[in-house]
């Protein structure tokens, strides 16, 4: 399935699991110390909230998780599929991913939440916009699924059958643009606490302008190949 991958896919996998962890990486160490990316640990937070009956913490967590929604609902809206293929508009979703996270970092830079949840909503909006190709799940905001991947296929390394090489060089790829956005991000927020934000913003508006460039190219030749 992996095999159909153009290249501009392996490529945007890695920068957008870069972007990720950038943005991850600046919710932890801000004042709420919390993940904006993915949404395990919120879910099992607000449990907590909820047995302990505090109020306050179950409507912000429910808003995290709210706004991580929020921003897969956008993501349908203006992809309206969840297979990934050129022609899309992956162009808008990342152009407002880069405004969300704009947002996000005058309101963190005053501890304000709602800067919390734009950065949320903006990791939801990547997650979905990528959600699959040719059946094979892409996540570029969280790697539980990618490590599950890769312990799966050195299980079956162990046991001699085949492994999907393809399928675990994409693991590979995610993992490390994850963790070397989580280390840059670290090192970057130190001098810059949440500006380090306008770096991904940054980022996810060249992606965008790459892949309306790359589409822009691509069109004819599809149409001729069709024809």
């Amino acid at each position: 399935m992996l095999s159909k991958f153009p290249r501009w896919v392996w490529g945007g996998a890695w920068a957008l699991a870069f972007i990720a962890g950038m943005v991850n990486v600046v919710g932890f160490l801000g004042f709420e110390h919390q993940a904006v990316t993915h949404l395990t640990g919120t879910i099992s937070m607000l449990a907590a909230a909820i047995a302990a009956m505090d109020g306050p913490a179950i409507l912000h967590f429910l808003a995290i998780l709210g706004s991580f929604m929020a921003g897969t609902l956008f993501s349908g809206f203006f992809i309206q599929d969840s297979t990934l293929q050129l022609g899309r508009h992956y162009g808008v979703a990342l152009l407002l991913e880069s405004l969300l996270l704009c947002v996000a970092v005058p309101l963190m830079q005053h501890h304000h939440m709602a800067g919390l949840y734009a950065a949320a909503c903006a990791c939801g909006l990547q997650n979905a916009m990528v959600s699959t190709y040719s059946g094979a799940v892409v996540r570029t905001t969280h790697l539980s699924g990618m490590f599950t991947d890769l312990g799966i296929f050195l299980g079956h390394a162990l046991r001699g059958l085949p492994v999907d090489e393809r399928r675990l060089r994409l693991c590979f790829l995610i993992i490390s643009g994850f963790l070397c956005g989580g280390i840059a991000g670290a090192v970057v927020f130190r001098r810059l606490g949440y500006s380090t934000l306008f770096i991904p913003a940054g980022l996810t508006a060249a992606t965008a302008l790459s892949y309306g460039i790359y589409a822009l190219v691509q069109r004819p030749v599809a149409a001729q190949r069709r024809a």
